[in-house]
Parts: structure tokens; sequence; C-alpha cells
């Protein structure tokens, strides 16, 4: 352990436990590390965000524009509707 590390004991379901395990090791990281990047991940919320925002979406941000007055919610709610009332 490092001299800035703590030891941490949590409490999981075993079925959690081997699956994160067993994840860690197919990625060669140990469990720990995962937890700790998890808890970094959560704890920052900018880097949450960027993380969300794909270098693919950012380049298609702004691609497509509505016309003035379209509600872009309406217009989706109204695909979805079609899409799953047929």
């Amino acid at each position: 352990m490092k001299p800035t590390d703590i030891k941490l004991t949590l409490k999981l379901k075993q079925n959690s436990i081997k699956k994160a395990k067993a994840y860690a090791k197919s990625h060669r990281e140990s469990l720990s590390r995962l937890v700790e990047r998890y808890f970094d991940s959560v704890s920052e919320p900018q880097a949450q965000y960027e993380a969300a925002i794909t270098p693919l979406v950012r380049e298609l941000t702004g691609v497509v524009s509505l016309k003035k007055g379209m509600n872009e919610k309406k217009l989706y709610a109204d695909y979805l509707a079609g899409k799953y009332t047929k």
C-alpha cells in the first residue's frame, strides 16, 4: 500500500464481487483500482459529464437545426408513440 492509501472494507453481494473480480482480471487491473476509479468518477461531476459526451456526439452537436417554433420533445414523443403503438 502507498503511504496515502487507506484500507476500506465493503460489504457486497457475493455474486457482485465475483463478477467484479472477473472483470478486473480480464482488464488486467486490480479490484481496488477499479473501485478507486469509480469513486473518482462519481465524485467529480465535470469528469462524469465529460465522459458522457463522446467525440462523435461533440462533432454532431448543432448539425440539425429545427424550424422556429418546433418542439423537439413533442416531435420525439410523437415518433416514439408511433413506433410503439403500431
